[in-house]
């Protein structure tokens, strides 16, 4: 019996849903039933402070005034802390994980020193790159740090990493890329620096439980905007260090207002719920991003 291809949708319940998120469910929910596959909607809810109900409700809500059915048990990220712990113990196993006690001032003046300032390189989202400070620090002194209840994060030893897995790692686009890039490509996550496996207010990250909850739902399929392709490169890094499945990736379009900027709730970008309020129907919503079920 050949087994179903597993597709997910997965929002962040930090701001209520606008087209762009309209556009990416619609996408994957279509891909998914053209493929006869199965079709998941994952809360991912690891933010503490900003995540909140009221907007997992709205999710909910719009998705199925949108038309889309999903499989339940519906994942939420905060009931599963234990699941990126064990993966984040088996980083630290491998010897390629260090606390990091470092705050944003420190790596910038860091930076700037070993780079000069303004010249400091930039990760494919814009931060900077972590300049090294923490990395090989004894193991009393972390010891004492810990004790003295300093906040850290745990990066992982970009180095370390990529020595472990040899080789260069590809992933299969069947999108494509910000620049067009598609087919099998291959994998740059020395671009990201020793990039956080968790946060200091949080014991894990994206990066983190994006890849366990992949592995663990069985997905093999991940659709999602372009905005995420070069995160794909830290992704299969940890597949690969974890010994977990590497899905097939599809990135596509974004939607973007007239100046050509992509939506987002940080800009208030205006949500589906308020264009519901003022009367907008469901198919008026497909002819805005240009996709239907149909």
């Amino acid at each position: 019996m050949v087994s179903r291809t597993v597709y997910r949708f997965a929002p962040s319940p930090n701001g209520f849903l606008h087209l762009g998120h309209a556009f990416s469910a619609l996408f994957t929910y279509k891909a998914a039933r053209e493929d006869n596959g199965r079709f998941l909607l994952r809360i991912e809810d690891i933010d503490r402070i900003r995540c909140k109900d009221e907007f997992i409700y709205q999710i909910y809500d719009d998705l199925a005034w949108l038309g889309l059915e999903w499989q339940q048990p519906v994942r939420r990220q905060s009931d599963h802390m234990a699941d990126y712990k064990k993966a984040l113990d088996r980083l630290a196993a491998l010897g390629v994980t260090y606390k990091c006690f470092a705050t944003r001032t420190e790596i910038r003046l860091a930076a700037e020193r070993q780079h000069g300032a303004g010249k400091a390189p930039c990760d494919p989202d814009g931060a900077l790159v972590y300049p090294g400070l923490y990395r090989g620090l004894e193991s009393d002194k972390t010891a004492q740090f810990v004790a003295e209840a300093r906040p850290f994060c745990i990066r992982l030893d970009m180095k370390k990493a990529l020595d472990m897995v040899g080789g260069s790692l590809t992933f299969f686009e069947s999108g494509s890329g910000p620049q067009q890039q598609t087919g099998k490509l291959v994998c740059q996550p020395e671009a990201w620096g020793d990039v956080i496996i968790t946060r200091k207010d949080v014991p894990t990250s994206y990066h983190l439980s994006v890849v366990v909850d992949d592995a663990l739902q069985g997905v093999t399929r991940i659709t999602r905007g372009q905005d995420l392709f070069y995160a794909t490169a830290v992704h299969r890094l940890l597949q690969t260090l974890l010994e977990l499945p590497e899905p097939q990736y599809t990135h596509h379009s974004l939607i973007r207002d007239q100046t050509g900027r992509r939506l987002s709730k940080s800009a208030v970008d205006k949500s589906l719920k308020s264009l519901r309020q003022e009367g907008c129907s469901r198919e008026e919503i497909y002819a805005l991003i240009g996709l239907a079920l149909v």
